[in-house]
């Protein structure tokens, strides 16, 4: 299975890895690939300018050396999940979670998230965190 990791499970598996189910932990585990979106980076830089989130060190090598531990890959940001965006209109608006969703659909990756209003989006699978 390859996963797509909503921001909030990137950060904790970094950060906080006890807020992450054993179930999400093992499939993290045994996924053939993990994947983050740009998406998340820019929405953790928004966090992070928020102060919703402190890092206490250099934002851009913490990302770096985020995704080195993590082993993650990159989920592009491309023509076709940008298409896919009509089709995400659910439940809310937030655009980070969005293009997400698209870029699961497009890419057939499931989403781990613990998001509600994720975890309800049509037609996208999803690894719950709760």
């Amino acid at each position: 299975m390859n996963l797509l990791l909503d921001t909030h499970i990137w950060v904790w598996g970094a950060l906080e890895p006890w807020k992450l189910t054993s179930e999400v932990t093992l499939e993290m585990g045994r996924a053939e690939g993990l994947f983050l979106s740009p998406i998340s980076i820019w929405e953790l830089s928004l966090l992070t300018e928020h102060k919703k989130v402190v890092l206490n060190v250099d934002f851009g090598e913490w990302c770096k050396k985020s995704i080195q531990e993590q082993a993650l890959k990159e989920a592009p940001l491309t023509w076709e999940v940008a298409a896919e965006m009509p089709f995400t209109r659910f439940l809310h608006r937030d655009t980070g979670d969005r293009f997400l969703v698209a870029t699961a659909k497009v890419f057939d990756l499931t989403l781990v998230t613990a998001d509600e209003r994720l975890i309800k989006a049509p037609g996208v699978k999803v690894l719950r965190n709760n």
